[in-house]
């Protein structure tokens, strides 16, 4: 009777160290038999690649909104409290006038102070907490934001559909001071007051030579983004001037 030849023994587990950008790890220690492994790549792959694109709540950290996100660019000292002093410097970082910082220090830290603080003691030094901003929000906004502060697309592409008429892509003047007053919700003068500063305030800052606001620079200035560049090219003009 011939000999039995011995059968191959399964493939052992073996430990994999996998550095990657996918998204439940930076770092994966696998301790599987390759077959297993190899289908569990694939599939974090596949996962990966059905998200969708432009989304701006994608790669904001998991405990922070794009509203916080928008607001951490005041944070100067990223402490999560804006003080009236950090928001005048943010201001001023991006090009906002001495008036204009010094009047957004005082009113919007007044105001939004102790609606970020709910169950605290009122402070002299009106801090902005700035994981609560979310309690902050006003009427007569573009519902870009949700109540928790996040990013809402069909929202933001609102804007344009229902009021870019000279570029799809962008808001005149005009257009913009369209939609701050389609936007208004009856006797919420407050929120009429806050809309009508900060986009004001925006356009000045953002709009092209030939007075437009373009759709890319609204998204970024949702995110917060929109700050940073601005400050970089502010802080490159000083050095050239």
């Amino acid at each position: 009777m011939p000999n039995k030849l011995p059968l191959p023994s399964p493939c052992p587990p073996f430990t994999i160290e996998l550095t990657t950008s996918l998204p439940l790890s930076l770092s994966l220690s696998l301790s599987l038999s390759p077959q297993l492994w190899l289908k569990g790549f694939m599939a974090s792959l596949g996962s990966q690649a059905l998200k969708p694109s432009g989304d701006v709540n994608e790669g904001v950290p998991s405990d922070q909104t794009v509203l916080q996100k928008h607001v951490a660019f005041f944070d100067r000292n990223q402490d999560g409290i804006v003080y009236p002093w950090e928001n005048f410097q943010g201001c001023r970082a991006i090009g906002c006038s001495l008036l204009v910082s010094t009047a957004s220090a005082i009113v919007v830290n007044l105001a939004f102070s102790q609606k970020t603080r709910p169950g605290k003691f009122p402070s002299l030094l009106f801090p902005i907490e700035v994981k609560n901003i979310h309690r902050a929000k006003h009427g007569s906004d573009t519902g870009v934001y949700d109540t928790e502060g996040r990013f809402v697309p069909p929202k933001f592409e609102e804007i344009f559909s229902k009021h870019a008429r000279t570029n799809a892509d962008g808001l005149t003047g005009e257009e913009l001071d369209g939609m701050l007053k389609a936007n208004r919700v009856p006797k919420n003068f407050t929120g009429w007051f806050a809309a009508y500063v900060e986009w004001k305030i925006l356009y000045s800052l953002c709009k092209d030579k030939n007075g437009l606001m373009h759709k890319d620079t609204l998204r970024a200035f949702y995110d917060g983004s929109l700050f940073e560049k601005l400050e970089q090219e502010r802080a490159s003009a000083l050095k050239k001037a």
